[in-house]
């Protein structure tokens, strides 16, 4: 008896790994604008979005549950008509682990304002990469694709590019409809321009330093911290090189968007001299920032 009962544990174990899906997805919808005494609609679709996320298999490779991504979809709420259409902000974010360390670093962390939606409670989120059929999953299987690419990069050089076409063929798919934020006229930080940028040559180099970065760097650093710190400031100047002031040019502040606040911690604990080299190359490749990157100058 106890045989069978180790063998049934053994093939459950199994089809638990082959079957685990790619993304730890948490979400939450926020309604605070929306005036209205039954909610329930928005715990609904809270969790239709997380079932959606979460139980989709979204790469080609056999994840094991310990190893799938942690992101966060916050939807809040703007306006809803009563019935089935929605405007929204939707902030996605993505983490990926350091080796040896507890430490989760911050990947993606984009804020999208241009969402509109129809919903009905209880409705089936159905979606079909080569076919436009909902705003909502769309936008959430664009961005479930573009945080698996960002974390195949970080681990691997390129390795998010099969991701990253993905997204793209999303965005193609979706410019058949009406929806905001998949042309590139609808503004220069779109959807559009996300997949643009991330399928775009131009930009290998600031893909490139995201291997770079977490592999060489921050991977590293539980081991012997001076040798990551001193690798990831060798990488920085390679971003001088892309051009942040085309049209569209939306990854340069994607990465640093999620970056800023660790590199100065990073770069902090370096000698008075690279942490001051640290700071004159970030100024001029990120000036958006320049008043966080002020404390690199302090002794």
């Amino acid at each position: 008896m106890r045989k069978i009962v180790c063998c049934l544990f053994i093939l459950l174990s199994i089809a638990g790994i082959t079957t685990a899906q790619d993304l730890n997805a948490r979400v939450q919808v926020l309604s605070p604008k929306i005036q209205s005494s039954n909610k329930r609609v928005f715990t609904v679709l809270e969790n239709a979005i997380k079932d959606f996320l979460n139980n989709r298999k979204w790469s080609a490779d056999q994840i094991l549950p310990q190893e799938r991504i942690d992101c966060t979809f916050i939807l809040n709420i703007t306006s809803w008509d009563g019935s089935s259409a929605y405007s929204a902000e939707l902030q996605v974010q993505s983490n990926r682990p350091v080796y040896g360390a507890a430490y989760s670093s911050t990947l993606l962390s984009i804020n999208d304002k241009d969402l509109d939606f129809n919903y009905t409670e209880g409705q089936n989120l159905d979606f079909n990469e080569q076919t436009f059929q909902s705003n909502l999953t769309s936008v959430m299987a664009f961005y479930a694709n573009v945080i698996i690419g960002m974390d195949y990069d970080s681990f691997s050089k390129f390795g998010g590019t099969p991701y990253f076409a993905k997204a793209q063929t999303i965005v193609n798919a979706a410019q058949t409809g009406s929806a905001k934020g998949w042309n590139a006229f609808d503004n220069n930080r779109d959807r559009y321009w996300i997949a643009e940028n991330l399928n775009n040559k131009r930009y290998t180099p600031l893909r490139e330093f995201v291997y770079n970065y977490h592999r060489n760097g921050l991977d590293v650093m539980a081991d012997n911290a001076d040798n990551g710190r001193k690798a990831i400031a060798a990488i920085l100047p390679s971003l001088t090189q892309i051009d942040r002031q085309s049209t569209g040019a939306v990854l340069p502040q994607i990465l640093f968007t999620a970056k800023s606040d660790e590199l100065i911690s990073i770069f902090s604990a370096l000698p008075p001299p690279d942490r001051i080299s640290a700071y004159n190359t970030l100024m001029e490749i990120d000036p958006s920032n320049g008043n966080k990157y002020q404390s690199l100058q302090k002794n």
